[in-house]
C-alpha cells in the first residue's frame, strides 16, 4: 500500500488559486532580510501587505517590495488601521491602482478590516458590511476580516464577499481560537449550500497548534502575522506554521475519532478472551 499522501486540492479564492493554505503578512520584522527568508520558509502563496500601515521604506531608504519576489507571491492588500467604511474603500482602490503598476495577479482583491477602535482592533460590523457591498460593486474581490459572529459571517456572504474571514481572537493577541463552537457554526453557515466557499481564520493566532486546530475545525485556511514576526525565532516559526497548516489540513481530511466519555481498548477484546 502506497504511504504517500492523496494529492489535495486547490485553496480557491475568486479568481485566484493556490497551493499553500497559509497566508502571512510583512509587517513588524526586525529587518526586511528576515521578512524575506520567513516568507520562504513559510511556503505561503500569498502575502498580504497593508497599503495604510506599511512601513514601506526602511531607515535606509529600501523600499519593502524591494524583498517581496512579486513573480512568485500574489499580494493581498490589505486595508489595516482604517476606522470607516470611506477611508477602506479608498485604501483599498490605493492598493488596486500599485498593483496594476506593478503587473501583480493581486490587484483585483483586497483583504479589508474596518476596525471599531483601536484598543481592541476588533471590526465595526456595520462599517464592514457597507464597505464590502461598496468593493464588491466596484468589482473587487473582498476577503473580509469580522468578529466570529455567524450572523455577520453570513450577511457578508450575501453582500458578495469573496471569502469571510472570522477572527480567532484579536489582531496580534496571541490567544488562539478562543471560541471554536463559533467557528464551527461559520462554517455550516457559510458552506449550507455552498460547500466550497472559502472560510479562513483570520488574527490571533500565536503557535503553531493554533494554526493546526484552525484547520481541523475545517476552516480553508489560516492568516497570519505577528506569530511569525514576533516570535523568538521568527524564522523556524515560519517552519513551524507551514507544517501546522499542512498536519491540520491532513486530520482534517483524515476525520478524527468521536470523543468519548470512558475508554475503549485498543486491543480487539478477543486478544483479552484469550489470555
Amino acid at each position: 500500500m502506497s504511504t504517500e499522501l492523496p494529492s489535495d486540492s486547490p485553496l480557491v479564492l475568486g479568481s485566484h488559486e493556490f497551493t499553500s493554505r497559509l497566508i502571512v503578512g510583512t509587517g513588524k520584522y526586525a529587518t526586511f532580510e528576515l521578512m524575506r527568508e520567513c516568507l520562504e520558509a513559510s511556503a505561503a502563496d500569498v502575502i498580504t501587505v497593508a497599503v495604510r500601515r506599511e512601513r514601506l521604506v526602511d531607515a535606509e531608504g529600501r523600499n519593502i517590495l524591494d524583498f517581496i519576489d512579486l513573480e512568485r507571491y500574489t499580494i493581498l492588500p490589505n486595508t489595516a488601521g482604517c476606522f470607516n467604511a470611506e477611508d477602506a474603500v479608498r485604501t483599498a482602490r490605493m492598493g488596486r491602482e500599485i498593483l496594476t503598476g506593478l503587473e501583480n495577479p493581486g490587484a483585483d482583491w483586497v483583504k479589508l478590516e474596518v476596525l471599531g477602535d483601536a484598543k481592541t482592533l476588533l471590526p465595526d460590523p456595520m462599517a464592514t458590511l457597507a464597505a464590502t457591498e461598496q468593493l464588491v460593486s466596484e468589482g473587487f474581490q473582498v476577503l473580509v476580516y469580522t468578529t466570529d459572529d455567524p450572523i455577520t459571517a453570513r450577511r457578508l456572504k450575501d453582500a458578495g464577499a469573496t471569502s469571510v474571514m472570522p477572527a480567532g481572537s484579536p489582531i496580534g493577541s496571541g490567544q488562539g481560537v478562543l471560541n471554536p463552537n463559533n467557528i464551527r457554526i461559520c462554517l455550516e453557515y457559510l458552506k449550507e449550500g455552498d460547500p466550497d466557499y472559502p472560510v479562513i481564520v483570520d488574527a490571533g493566532v500565536g503557535a503553531a497548534s493554533d494554526v493546526s486546530g484552525a484547520m481541523e475545525l475545517g476552516c480553508d485556511g489560516v492568516l497570519l502575522n505577528t506569530a511569525i514576526a514576533g516570535a523568538n525565532d521568527p524564522l523556524m516559526m515560519a517552519h513551524a506554521m507551514r507544517e501546522a497548516t499542512r498536519a491540520g489540513r491532513w486530520s482534517y481530511r483524515a476525520g478524527r475519532i468521536p470523543r468519548k466519555l470512558y475508554a475503549t481498548a485498543s486491543s480487539p477484546e478477543a486478544d483479552f478472551a484469550r489470555r
